[in-house]
């Protein structure tokens, strides 16, 4: 009897240490539900996001892709290494696309895929980029010091007869020259654009001074079949989205504003000690109207895999009082200084003081892969506090 009673016992206390150590269901019920809510404001904060920067989703790339050196090129110069804009009228409209030729053709005929491109976009210029290659060395002393390159755009996929085709672009060019040459066919894309059904490629005619074919050894391009990617024939699109800002972009050097400033890697708090809510708004309260970094990492958010450059960049928060009597260090505006006078004469019931807010703002460019695969280069207004005053 005893050994049973003692047996009972200790199953139940067996039974009762694993109910113990079991979660309850209304905690697990919670904790799903916090983490589903988190899930969720994090899908929604992407997608608006997203929405900042003119995109439905995130672009899908397959393995690693080098963007053009050109593309490159153009960043650097109109960009700084954190992307803000070095000068806004540097580059025409505020969006730049290069296009790889689809044909990859051993002839001089290329195609170029625009559907990424939006209806809404204003075309301002369009370039072909060919690399001319050196002639052929048994070649090289040929009586010919220059040839007539001309760009067509092809009306008549069946025929390629004069009246069927449509001369974009022609000049002189070296015979013994090498490099990237390259053409405006503004007119081809603008018609293209209205008309997807038109596009039928460009073509490419060379000769002599004196209007001959030109001996093909001789004047080489590089083609996307046989050639580096680095090499290959390429569109350059420079288009304007309408999304400028209603007033022009601060022409200040934002380096000089931001080059004393720390630059964190993440914007949350966490590096900072342990301190109480309560603690830090009233510090925040106490602490003068003034600029403090915001870093945006796009590897944290998960974007690192499409966007070339930058990395991140910090777009700055205003954070302080405003308090009476506000100080031109403060660059108050004339609204500003008013209501703060009678906030502090409490003339009026429930007229607050002034905010702190950002009173001057700069640009960003990013460098990105669309969906196409096809490298962008987009300005975005307004995405760096440059500083801070209370308005």
């Amino acid at each position: 009897m005893c050994s049973a009673m003692l047996l009972f016992g200790i199953g139940l206390v067996t039974l009762l240490c694993a109910t113990d150590a079991r979660p309850s269901l209304n905690y697990l019920e919670d904790h799903f539900t916090v983490e589903n809510e988190s899930e969720e404001v994090r899908s929604a904060a992407i997608k608006r996001l997203l929405e900042v920067f003119g995109m439905d989703d995130t672009p899908a790339i397959h393995g690693h892709k080098q963007p053009p050196q050109y593309m490159l090129d153009l960043y650097n110069t109109v960009a700084d290494v954190d992307g803000v804009t070095k000068d806004p009228y540097l580059l025409e409209g505020n969006t730049v696309r290069s296009f790889f030729d689809k044909l990859h053709s051993e002839q001089v005929e290329f195609r170029f895929n625009l559907s990424t491109v939006s209806r809404a976009e204003k075309i301002l210029t369009a370039e072909l980029h060919l690399f001319k290659l050196r002639p052929q060395a048994t070649l090289t002393f040929n009586r010919h010091h220059f040839c007539q390159v001309s760009v067509y755009q092809l009306l008549n996929s069946k025929s390629n007869s004069t009246q069927d085709k449509k001369l974009l672009s022609s000049r002189l060019i070296p015979v013994h020259s090498t490099g990237w040459e390259v053409f405006t066919i503004t007119q081809a894309v603008r018609s293209w654009m209205l008309d997807e059904g038109s596009n039928l490629g460009l073509h490419v005619v060379v000769q002599t001074l004196g209007g001959s074919p030109m001996d093909m050894k001789l004047i080489r391009f590089a083609s996307g079949r046989n050639h580096h990617q680095s090499k290959q024939p390429m569109l350059v699109l420079f288009t304007d989205d309408g999304r400028r800002s209603s007033k022009p972009l601060e022409s200040t050097d934002p380096n000089d504003a931001t080059s004393n400033l720390p630059r964190p890697l993440l914007s949350s708090p966490s590096s900072r000690s342990v301190r109480s809510v309560d603690e830090s708004e009233e510090e925040g309260a106490s602490m003068s109207c003034q600029r403090l970094p915001l870093y945006v990492d796009f590897e944290e958010i998960g974007w690192s895999g499409w966007i070339v450059s930058p990395r991140g960049y910090n777009a700055y928060h205003c954070k302080g009082s405003c308090p009476f009597p506000l100080g031109q260090n403060m660059m108050p505006t004339n609204h500003a200084t008013v209501q703060s006078i009678i906030n502090a004469l409490k003339l009026i019931k429930g007229i607050d003081m002034p905010c702190c807010v950002p009173d001057k703002l700069f640009s960003i460019n990013l460098l990105y892969f669309d969906d196409d695969e096809n490298v962008v280069l987009k300005q975005y207004n307004d995405m760096v506090a440059g500083s801070c005053g209370c308005h």
